[in-house]
């Protein structure tokens, strides 16, 4: 016969556990001994086994009760049940584990992997992680909003960056982050591109320049967080707006282009910065 403090010992669990089950009717009281102590036999030592386990599997001691007292084939539906709960559980701590595990890869947290790669690209021909991370900033709300269209997104944002010219804008504008706004750099910029949209333009069609086709308000958003991290942006479109297009996320002709007036306009800026005569 074993004292209680032997039962908890053979079952693997505490004294305690032993007086709660008894509390909750789960495991009989046996009667005390002479001496006023409990004595235990080995029906009671399988009886407790079979009730931690069950109680360890995330089984409700309500439950527990009722399956102590089912016959086999119930029992086995039971258990075969709480099995594939564990195998869901498990399943989802596994995905958790994923998710955390991306925690360590920065960019891929809450970006598809081309958009990563797009990202790492352009960190490799040298463009500022300031432009990098505008970029970022503005794929995160594009991925979570319409994920199945970021394939075909990216596949645009691939083409572009097979022109050198494009590539050029962006190591341009990484020159002019830490400038002023009447840096003649962005006035420079500025030409190249609106020279560029509309040559792409008379080849392509208008359409060319947006087909993107992102909502207004998110565009919004998207040119709010580039302007955040990279404010020279914000002059650069200023700039190119006088030259006939506007918009960072969405470009859209707004006017003639400056050759189609025929003469140049001057930069608000440097006007101001022109000594009186």
């Amino acid at each position: 016969m074993l004292t209680i403090g032997e039962l908890a010992s053979y079952a693997g669990v505490t004294v305690r556990a032993v007086r709660h089950y008894h509390a909750k009717g789960l495991l009989p009281e046996p009667e005390r001994d002479h001496s006023g102590y409990r004595r235990y036999d080995a029906a009671a030592v399988i009886q407790l086994i079979r009730i931690r386990t069950l109680a360890e599997s995330g089984v409700p001691l309500v439950r527990v009760r009722e399956l102590l007292q089912a016959d086999e084939k119930e029992f086995a539906a039971v258990v075969a049940d709480i099995d594939k709960r564990l195998r869901a559980e498990i399943r989802e701590k596994q995905q958790h584990r994923q998710r955390i595990a991306r925690l360590v890869a920065g960019d891929s947290l809450a970006l598809p992997k081309e958009v990563v790669e797009f990202l790492d690209r352009l960190r490799a021909l040298g463009v500022d992680e300031r432009i990098v991370q505008a970029e970022r900033d503005g794929w995160i709300p594009l991925a979570a909003r319409a994920p199945e269209r970021v394939p075909d997104w990216m596949a645009r944002k691939r083409e572009q960056f097979a022109d050198p010219q494009f590539i050029d804008f962006y190591l341009t504008l990484s020159q002019t982050l830490d400038r002023t706004d009447d840096d003649p750099r962005l006035a420079e910029l500025a030409d190249k591109l609106a020279a560029y949209l509309t040559e792409l333009a008379d080849e392509q069609g208008e359409d060319y320049i947006d087909d993107a086709d992102i909502e207004p308000s998110l565009a919004a958003l998207m040119d709010t967080l580039a302007f955040d991290t990279v404010p020279p942006a914000r002059r650069l479109i200023g700039l190119l707006k006088t030259r006939g297009w506007a918009g960072w996320t969405r470009v859209e002709r707004v006017g003639p282009t400056w050759s189609e007036r025929g003469t140049r306009q001057e930069d608000p800026a440097q006007l101001r910065s022109r000594p009186e005569r």
